[in-house]
């Protein structure tokens, strides 16, 4: 079946079954065009309070529509591909952070979206790449501890230098390989361009980046930018969607080997799959987890604006 059958079908079954469909910006052109809303963690998490249809359809990984079912519990929640996670959200578990709970009984727990639910209940207060600064400077608490992004954390403590941030050594495996030889090299190839780099990145990266942001941060620089090419230091996907966005403009990736395979597990078969209810899973979270984890969320809400 060619791509335009497919979407034009996926938008009659979407109206058929009342679903609204969620992709995060790192999924594949033709998946973003199926959806009725696109961005980063935090947009998609703000979004989620406001979806009036019966059935939500998350593009993403399982973090990501846990934080849906979360924030919309009345509604039924469809994970697009099963077994799409986050390396992120598994390497350190809720024992890990009441253990650091009890060694810093003053400090704050800042939880990076990119995190289960079952972690986000023993936390403070929820984070994205988009408002991690933001919320960790609210905060009251003088020390935070920052969970799991080491590369994140250390960019909310260079940008909040009045915390005493608590780091722990997690990250994202793609971003973290990213390294400050590679970002001169793709400099030296395209010495017009200005290097905008993701916050998971490392700091020898982001250190000498023009830009450093989330996802949302990065398109939205490169659209209000007046440079005419620039370097992406963020999941391979953001390099797609802005050639088809920003057509007079030029963009290349700080390397070919930035792809997240989670976010590649979905596909437009699949997302049609999922609107016929032959695919994807349901998320189904326990009312123990689910009312201390929506309280970090709605914080990061209330704290990001």
């Amino acid at each position: 079946m060619e791509i335009c059958t497919l979407l034009k079908e996926i938008e009659r079954l979407k109206k058929e079954n009342d679903i609204c469909i969620l992709a995060h910006s790192y999924q594949s052109r033709e998946v973003c065009e199926a959806a009725d809303f696109t961005g980063d963690s935090y947009a998609l998490a703000v979004r989620a309070k406001s979806v009036e249809n019966s059935t939500v359809l998350m593009c993403g990984v399982r973090f990501m529509a846990e934080m849906v079912k979360l924030l919309a519990p009345q509604k039924r929640v469809i994970l697009s591909e099963p077994q799409a996670g986050c390396p992120m959200a598994q390497q350190f578990s809720p024992q890990d952070i009441l253990e650091l709970r009890r060694l810093h009984p003053n400090a704050a727990v800042a939880a990076y979206v990119n995190t289960t639910a079952a972690l986000k209940a023993v936390s403070d207060v929820c984070v994205t790449s988009s408002c991690a600064v933001k919320v960790v400077g609210a905060l009251s608490q003088k020390e935070v501890i920052f969970v799991p992004d080491v590369n994140l954390g250390s960019f909310v403590q260079k940008n909040c230098p009045d915390k005493s941030i608590i780091l722990m050594q997690g990250g994202c495996p793609h971003h973290a390989a990213v390294t400050a030889q590679q970002a001169e090299t793709a400099r030296r190839l395209h010495p017009n361009a200005l290097l905008l780099a993701h916050p998971e990145c490392p700091r020898a990266v982001t250190d000498i980046a023009d830009y450093t942001g989330s996802t949302a941060g990065i398109m939205d620089f490169a659209r209000k930018s007046s440079a005419a090419e620039f370097i992406i230091a963020t999941e391979g996907s953001i390099v797609s969607h802005l050639r088809f966005e920003l057509p007079e403009k030029r963009f290349y990736p700080v390397s070919a080997g930035l792809i997240c395979p989670d976010m590649r597990l979905t596909d437009l078969a699949q997302v049609e799959l999922c609107c016929r209810g032959l695919a994807g899973e349901e998320i189904h979270i326990a009312p123990d987890i689910a009312a201390p984890a929506l309280k970090s969320i709605e914080k990061m809400i209330e704290y990001g604006g």
